[in-house]
């Protein structure tokens, strides 16, 4: 059997009986950082072959995994905190095992985002979460822009180097909300502080962010959500000469006219 094992994301108090049980019943755990998993696992004297599973040999690791449960063997699964899977290594074990129909369950525990959600005190009952933000600025601009009009609460990971950019591009994307910034979840400087987007988090930065934000209001307006060339197109497609059109549009995004320009006469996006 294998089995994916949820771990403490700060306090190693915050484990669960099964978890440990399942850990001690494994004839190997798979690690996302070896030396990491070994304070846990050195903590609650649990001494058993360790295997690494980070994003760089994930694929190989799939297939040794695969190996050995077909092989009869138990095997856990862990990354240096959290719930595997969710912004972390295991996708490609859990899709490998699906494929080849070998059964495998979740050990369920600490989950950071889960953690964030209920400490901001944001709405909960419709979330969406996004993990972190990847790929080029246009990219991360663009998925962000799909969530404009979503009148539930965003949540995304943030590392201390890109909150400052990552807030930046949520102001871009949603203009001004209320937002709240956790880290430290479970430890002794765990924190929880709100911030609007437009003024950003202030202080300096340490440690991996949770960042939330509210969701839109009845009043916001979902054509925001397109990117700006579809936003101009839009009043275009309603009769607008372009020149209105850009008008329009700028008003829309609270922005000026000379900003959008670009967009209704070379159909370049901006950075790429």
């Amino acid at each position: 059997m294998v089995s994916f094992v949820a771990t403490p994301i700060g306090n190693l108090g915050d484990i669960s009986i099964r978890a440990l049980e399942t850990l001690r019943g494994a004839d190997v755990i798979f690690c996302e950082d070896t030396r990491h998993s070994l304070k846990l696992l050195n903590y609650y004297e649990i001494k058993k072959p360790l295997a690494a599973c980070h994003k760089f040999n994930e694929r190989a690791a799939a297939e040794k995994l695969l190996a050995l449960a077909q092989g009869g063997k138990n095997v856990a699964v862990i990354t240096d905190a959290g719930t595997p899977v969710i912004s972390d290594p295991g996708n490609l074990l859990a899709e490998s095992l699906r494929r080849a129909g070998v059964a495998y369950t979740l050990i369920p525990g600490a989950c950071a985002f889960v953690a964030a959600l209920v400490l901001s005190g944001f709405a909960a009952d419709k979330f969406a979460f996004l993990g972190f933000l990847r790929g080029k600025n246009t990219q991360k601009r663009e998925f962000l822009r799909k969530y404009a009009a979503f009148d539930g609460t965003i949540v995304l990971y943030s590392a201390p180097q890109d909150v400052d950019a990552d807030v930046k591009m949520l102001y871009e994307a949603f203009k001004d909300r209320r937002a709240c910034a956790v880290r430290e979840i479970t430890k002794v400087h765990e924190s929880v502080e709100y911030f609007s987007l437009e003024a950003g988090l202030p202080g300096e930065k340490r440690g991996e962010y949770v960042l939330l934000v509210e969701g839109a209001s009845e009043q916001e307006n979902p054509l925001n959500a397109l990117t700006e060339k579809e936003h101009i197109a839009h009043y275009v497609a309603q009769g607008m000469s372009a020149k209105e059109a850009l008008k329009a549009a700028a008003k829309d995004r609270g922005v000026s006219k000379s900003e959008l320009y670009k967009f209704t006469i070379s159909g370049d996006e901006g950075e790429k």
